[in-house]
């Protein structure tokens, strides 16, 4: 009784959706006529051909590798810094949680106008000269999504590191410090080999989203300059509704989703092999 209309709900939401994007793979459905004429394999054939498609997914993977590193470096240090028993670690806590409640979307907007104003108007009064905008070259707008993603995810992944903390027993890490360690060597070979749970879970979360990214990637840059920073869910969304190639979009959203499940699922069972019990 409990479970079932959760169930239904994911079916309905989650598993006929996807069901029915598997269908329209094989199909040369531009999102709009009646008629889904069944092309086979050719959609599949038109991914791997589509150089614009897998300069994105490129592009993704540079963004996803320094993402995911960043923001479980920043969440972590969090983590380590509000169960350290600073004062108004609570209020801490909440305040570097707060980022994650915005929705990229406004999330974007608003760094967006810090870049373009706020950022360009103290370097020209500093250097007294105009000061072009970090979003205006190719490398500098990479960087900006990859600095805007590190403070939207780092608070969430900081509270599941919170818990990898708490969950640390006090009585090993002061036996630790009784057989002569200090604190980094207890942290390293005590709190750290305890918390793999936390790292593997806190990874996968921020593979995922890394890799899945788009409401930034359109509210912050739009692709631009030049289309240099187009992640894969926008190339992949354009396909399927700005060029009407719904189904080649679906392909690529297919292929896109296995990828990072490839990803994702390796990680996990990498991370689970070493996992220690306390």
């Amino acid at each position: 009784m409990f479970a079932g209309p959760g169930t239904l709900l994911f079916f309905c939401v989650v598993i006929v959706p996807f069901v029915y994007g598997l269908y329209l793979t094989f199909t040369s459905w531009d999102g709009v006529s009646a008629v889904k004429p069944f092309v086979g394999l050719d959609n599949f054939a038109a991914v791997i051909q589509d150089t614009a498609y897998w300069q994105a997914m490129g592009r993704t993977a540079i963004y996803s590798f320094f993402a995911v590193i960043l923001v479980n470096i920043v969440a972590f240090a969090l983590a380590y810094l509000v169960t350290s028993g600073v004062k108004g670690q609570n209020f801490f806590r909440a305040g570097f949680f707060v980022p994650n409640l915005i929705g990229g979307i406004v999330l974007g907007y608003v760094w967006k106008f810090v870049f373009n104003r706020a950022f360009v108007a103290i370097g020209s009064a500093i250097t007294a000269e105009t000061v072009p905008s970090l979003l205006s070259t190719p490398g500098g707008a990479m960087f900006c999504l990859i600095l805007v993603s590190v403070w939207q995810y780092a608070g969430y992944m900081m509270l599941i590191y919170v818990a990898g903390f708490m969950s640390v027993s006090k009585d090993l890490q002061e036996a630790a410090m009784i057989d002569g360690c200090n604190s980094a060597q207890a942290m390293k070979n005590v709190t750290i080999p305890l918390m793999r749970a936390s790292f593997v879970q806190c990874l996968f979360l921020s593979i995922t989203r890394c890799f899945m990214v788009y409401d930034v990637n359109l509210s912050l840059t739009n692709g631009e300059p030049f289309g240099s920073s187009v992640m894969a869910a926008m190339h992949v969304y354009r396909q399927a509704f700005t060029y009407k190639n719904y189904g080649l979009g679906q392909a690529e959203a297919l292929v896109l989703f296995v990828v990072c499940a490839i990803v994702g699922v390796t990680q996990v069972m990498i991370g689970k092999k070493g996992e220690v019990d306390a």
